[in-house]
């Protein structure tokens, strides 16, 4: 349940991005209308406050209500899925972020507002589900996430404060594992999912998170096309588990799957800025914003931990 609330509030901030497409900054010369500015503000503010409570409603009640609620609590899981799900909260809290920002663009606010406001916000949101998984038994308040949260938020707000753009987008691709035999098939369909949407948000084994830095902006007199970019992934293969490869299939009974060696994958790969495409249609240009969270397919090189070294014609 969790991730159809995610996606209810990522449906809110592209219908609004429809709207805020390339609103010009307040400069001066492109000032939207003072007497607009207010009322956008409250209508993006009111707006942003009903899908958020909505959120968590109905994450409390559908996806907490089944577990047994404890005093707040702490919980470490910093060694956990070999960081990978620290990995997604830092790509989710900075999409948000960079979302939201953009959304406060269409009001007309000053352009540091609309930084702080928006960048915060990525914050904001995944902070209370801390809050609430500290209330719950099955989980914890965990520091190690609050960690990530802020340095997802803080790669958003420090870029634009700094270069009033983002020259590192951080991006995410997703590939299908195979899972031979059926005991790990059943692992990963208890842990994982068993549908596509499930299985792209939740199979760390799929998973690769980017740091995609656009070349151009770092050096302006190379002639390299304004789209290119070079991209740092991270992902990871062999997880059946948070911290080994054994667990409890029935009472009294384990699977032992140690044998499984977990790996953490690094990669280096050429990818596109698709927000560097010229258009001057807005639906384009809030379509390549959307698209442009996603790792486009290329040749890459990966190293792992194991000491593996290889070549991938198509990585994605």
């Amino acid at each position: 349940m969790r991730l159809q609330v995610v996606l209810l509030h990522l449906t809110f901030i592209f219908s609004y991005s429809a709207a805020s497409a390339q609103q010009p900054e307040r400069t001066g010369f492109f000032d939207i209308p003072d007497s607009t500015v207010p009322a956008r503000v409250w209508g993006l503010g009111a707006g942003t406050a009903a899908v958020y409570t909505g959120s968590m409603l109905v994450l409390r009640e559908y996806w907490y209500k089944g577990y047994p609620r404890a005093p707040f609590h702490f919980y470490n899981d910093a060694g956990e899925w070999l960081q990978m799900d620290k990995a997604g909260h830092v790509f989710t809290a900075y999409f948000f972020a960079k979302n939201s920002r953009e959304l406060w663009r269409w009001t007309g606010l000053p352009r540091k507002q609309q930084i702080w406001i928006g960048g915060l916000s990525g914050f904001a949101y995944q902070s209370v589900i801390e809050v609430l998984d500290g209330s719950s038994r099955n989980w914890g308040f965990s520091w190690a996430d609050m960690a990530a949260n802020t340095a997802g938020s803080a790669a958003m707000i420090g870029q634009e404060l700094l270069w009033n753009e983002q020259r590192i987008q951080f991006k995410f691709s997703w590939s299908p594992v195979k899972y031979p035999d059926p005991v790990l098939q059943r692992r990963a369909n208890d842990i994982y999912g068993v549908n596509v949407l499930e299985r792209i948000l939740k199979d760390y084994n799929g998973q690769t998170y980017w740091a995609s830095v656009n070349l151009s902006r770092f050096f302006p007199d190379s002639g390299l096309p304004k789209w290119l970019n070079i991209s740092f992934g991270y992902g990871a293969d062999g997880l059946y588990d948070a911290y080994e490869n054994v667990w409890d299939v029935a009472e009294g009974h384990q699977a032992d799957y140690s044998h499984i060696r977990r790996v953490r994958q690094f990669y280096l790969s050429a990818d596109i800025d698709l927000t560097r495409i010229p258009t001057r249609r807005k639906g384009i240009k809030v379509l390549l914003q959307a698209l442009n969270m996603i790792k486009i397919p290329a040749p890459a090189l990966e190293l792992t931990s194991a000491g593996r070294f290889r070549a991938h014609a198509l990585q994605f």
